[in-house]
């Protein structure tokens, strides 16, 4: 039985046989204040190739009441089964199938999300069907390639608001009657529906007039920023349309900032999603705003990238998610008005870190993944179809030169526009424009999987003139596991030559070589003769996508002078490579903690502190010898307090301080001054104690035993806010009772009633790295329940279940043995193998760090 899964080659025949047209969705959801079932009809017309073909259409329902097949009832119980309603012998030419079923509203973010608000008690909805959630609330062929018309009438509730694709209309009885969108693909069909509060503007230019909304709860309009974020979306516009050279496909563009959103945000076309903790309560550094600004980006480039034009099958995602996160950060780096025009430095900090990690787990595949059924994409939204394909984005840009990408790009939309592609469609369209062969490069890049790994081999004289400079490549082995071969690629790097200056006190660059690297050795002849520097840099402005080493000499230099790179970037690249290394057990943990305590303080861009703010107690945690680890976490802890201390008054450096201290604090004295933050006894000058902190603070004085239910009961009468049940959730499953962890994992593992958000918030409270006996027993009742848990619940639930329980912190070999029994015994299916081989492969890598550690205790 294939349950709601969908096979590749079920798609493909299914697309031979049929063409859609168009969808009339009528839904009935006037009783969505209430909840439970809605009435959902569904008018698909199709044509059909070859008469007397039989094929299917998707529905998750709880009851089908009518299934009407060109004019002929069908009987409901005969031909809806599995999540699939058969269709047999139906005639060439036009069909049109009607269906009538109850569907369900979900606490999942999957379908038709509903969300109460305990502010004012109303219900709030909103559509998420990527990747195949639009037969949770309408009949629909659903897979990308059969794309179609959708044309929506929905009956709401008196005084509320419907958005979806198309431009709103004026209702009339409470019904909203949307007209037919253009041709576009089910997953990106999207209904929005609630007493939402909104901003309008418009962006325009050169007589174009594209109309502009943001969406949000009323209880959450007090603190949105509309003119801020209708600024960065104008930017987007201008960027896009004239790098694109195609307009803005859509009639109008709306941002629904929407409750208990499970990913960053969704690209549903003219109506796109957006998790709303972007709506900031509470003061954020620069890094939350650059980040918002990213996404905002990213979702406005999928219009073009995925929306106009769409992978014909999941194998190809990358085309949408790599490019629209490459032509987002593109757009914050080289727009005129951008706040952040660093944002490369921002993308090597975090995203490429995202990418290297995800490389070296046995899960890792090529950028262009084989897709064989949807429980296969539903765990690829991963680091290497985002960070590694938009890394090797930009190296192809530095390849081709960016004015013949995007006329490549500008070529692919007019060529498939409302269409669906394969990566060949792409490549050739640049391959006409930069007169570049591409094909050698797609099958070591994007065909491929794995991280290589460059090394500068220097040699000089007894003066310090360089006499010889090599690039070696390696390619080490995949991790046990993965498919595929290790493979040497060719390489767009540049080496950047950087001295200590005098007068400045800052690491400046002297001369900068840009070259092709392939194969094992490449000699760098330009830098024969030059005199060494102080640090020689690989990869320098981050081109291409490799893990980089220094040299002897030039990591001796850095680690004591990393925090005075003239610029941000090498910086970023050389904080990553040490972090890498630590990784790797190349560097001991305790030598990558001196290393960030003797730059941090240095280090300007907030978003690097941030990172490696979470890195250092990361590294802590799970890398450092465990006979060391209290020292370790004493030193860190002690180091976060004098910063904060010392940090500028109501600056961002303050905050970040501020919340790496609460996360952290440990002695009678340092909780002692969480508590007195929190009730106003103590202040710190400019640090605003404000709602969000608080809960940071209250959630780590319940972790520790301070604070139980009556503390936290009562800062959650502060805040009776979404958010604030959220935290508390948290708080009570963070205390340190064997009580308090029964209840939690009993709310997440022995029911099914916690929406999505509250179950991910009990998990996080749940797991603390420092209840770690605490926390032993459940190590085996998790693999004696996953299975179970597994097969019950939806995907999103489920693999909230599968990695945020996974005993990561017990990092023991026992670990390793309970996972592999499991692995061995339980047969998984492939979605969830490979969530727990993953997190089994970070408990390995934290074993082989520990020993690395404690060699050099």
């Amino acid at each position: 039985m294939p349950g709601t899964n969908l096979t590749r080659e079920e798609a493909r025949q299914r697309a031979k046989l049929l063409t859609v047209d168009s969808y009339e969705i009528d839904l009935d959801l006037s009783g969505a204040q209430e909840g439970g079932t809605y009435r959902s009809t569904t008018t698909v017309r199709f044509d059909v190739a070859e008469g007397g073909g039989e094929t299917f259409i998707d529905l998750v329902a709880p009851a089908v009441h009518e299934v009407v097949l060109n004019g002929d009832p069908l009987t409901p119980e005969d031909v809806f089964q599995d999540s699939r309603i058969a269709l047999a012998g139906l005639p060439q030419g036009p069909n049109v199938l009607r269906v009538v079923a109850d569907c369900a509203y979900t606490n999942t973010g999957e379908g038709l999300h509903r969300f109460v608000d305990p502010v004012d008690d109303q219900a709030y909805l909103y559509t998420q069907f990527e990747v195949p959630d639009a037969r949770r609330v309408f009949a629909s062929f659903e897979q990308p390639d059969l794309k179609a018309t959708f044309q929506f009438t929905v009956k709401a509730p008196g005084g509320w608001t419907v958005v979806s694709n198309s431009p709103t209309p004026e209702p009339r009885d409470d019904v909203w009657v949307f007209e037919p969108t253009p041709r576009i693909s089910t997953y990106i069909t999207a209904l929005i529906v609630g007493p939402y509060h909104s901003v309008h503007s418009a962006y325009e230019k050169d007589g174009q007039s594209v109309p502009l909304g943001i969406y949000c709860r009323p209880s959450l309009a007090e603190h949105l920023d509309s003119d801020a974020i209708f600024e960065v979306t104008r930017q987007g516009f201008e960027w896009f349309q004239e790098k694109f050279d195609y307009a803005y496909p859509f009639g109008k563009y709306d941002q629904l900032f929407v409750p208990e959103f499970n990913a960053g945000a969704m690209e549903n076309a003219g109506a796109v999603t957006i998790r709303d903790q972007y709506v900031f309560r509470s003061k954020v550094t620069d890094a939350s705003y650059e980040l918002r600004a990213e996404t905002i980006l990213h979702e406005l480039a999928h219009m073009w990238f995925g929306d106009l034009v769409t992978m014909e099958w999941w194998n190809d995602l990358w085309l949408n998610e790599s490019f629209a996160t490459y032509t987002s950060i593109a757009c914050q780096a080289h727009h005129p008005d951008s706040r952040w025009p660093h944002s490369w430095t921002t993308f090597a900090n975090s995203m490429k870190t995202w990418a290297y990690r995800q490389d070296q787990l046995p899960s890792t595949h090529p950028i262009m993944a084989e897709i064989g059924d949807l429980d296969d994409v539903l765990v690829n939204f991963d680091g290497i179809t985002y960070a590694k394909g938009a890394s090797v984005l930009k190296q192809l840009v530095a390849y081709v030169g960016m004015d013949e990408f995007f006329a490549g790009v500008q070529a692919y939309f007019k060529r498939h526009a409302f269409g669906n592609t394969r990566l060949s469609d792409l490549l050739g369209a640049l391959e006409e424009t930069s007169g570049r062969d591409l094909k050698t490069w797609s099958t070591k890049w994007l065909e491929t999987a794995g991280i290589n790994v460059l090394r500068p081999e220097i040699e000089t004289d007894a003066d310090g003139v360089i006499t010889s400079f090599a690039i070696r490549q390696e390619a080490p082995a995949l991790p046990a596991g993965a498919k595929g071969e290790p493979t040497l690629r060719p390489h767009r790097v540049a080496v950047g030559l950087y001295d200590l200056d005098a007068d400045s006190g800052k690491l400046v660059r002297g001369e900068r070589v840009e070259l092709d690297v392939d194969g094992e050795l490449t000699a760098v002849p330009q830098l024969v003769g030059v005199r060494r520097p102080d640090v020689v840099l690989l990869n320098d402005d981050d081109l291409s996508y490799a893990k980089v080493r220094l040299d002897e000499a030039s990591l001796a230099f850095v680690t004591e002078h990393l925090g005075d790179f003239e610029s941000s970037l090498p910086r970023a690249l050389c904080w990553a490579s040490a972090w890498d290394m630590t990784r790797d057990a190349e560097l001991a943990t305790r030598d990558y903690l001196s290393l960030v305590l003797s730059g941090i303080g240095k280090e300007s861009d907030i978003g690097v502190v941030q990172s490696l703010q979470r890195q250092v107690k990361l590294a802590i945690e799970l890398y450092a010898d465990p006979n060391s680890r209290e020292a370790l976490l004493t030193r860190w802890t002690d180091a976060t307090l004098a910063h904060l201390r010392s940090a500028e008054a109501g600056g961002d450096h303050q905050l970040a301080w501020a919340r790496a201290f609460a996360v952290t604090a440990r002695t009678p004295e340092q909780l002692d001054l969480l508590e007195a933050l929190l009730d106003g006894a103590q202040t710190i000058e400019g640090l605003a104690v404000d709602t969000e902190l608080r809960w940071a603070l209250v959630q780590r004085l319940a972790a520790v035993g301070r604070f139980d239910e009556a503390e936290i009961a009562a800062e959650y009468e502060r805040d009776r806010t979404a958010a604030g049940e959220r935290h508390a959730a948290s708080a009570r499953a963070a205390r340190p009772t064997a009580e308090a962890k029964a209840e939690a994992w009993a709310s997440v593992v022995e029911s099914d009633k916690l929406p999505n958000a509250v179950q991910e918030s009990v998990i996080g409270g749940f797991v603390q790295t420092d209840q770690r006996e605490l926390l032993a027993p459940y190590t085996e009742r998790y693999f004696e329940v996953l299975k179970d848990a597994w097969d019950a619940r939806s995907h999103e639930m489920a693999q909230q279940i599968a990695v945020g329980l996974y005993p990561g912190i017990q990092v023991s070999q026992e670990t390793l043995d309970l996972t592999d029994a499991w692995l061995a015994g339980a047969e998984p299916n492939a979605a969830l193998r490979r969530l727990v081989s993953e997190s089994r492969s970070g408990v390995e890598r934290a074993l082989r760090a520990q020993e690395a550690d404690a060699r050099h205790a």
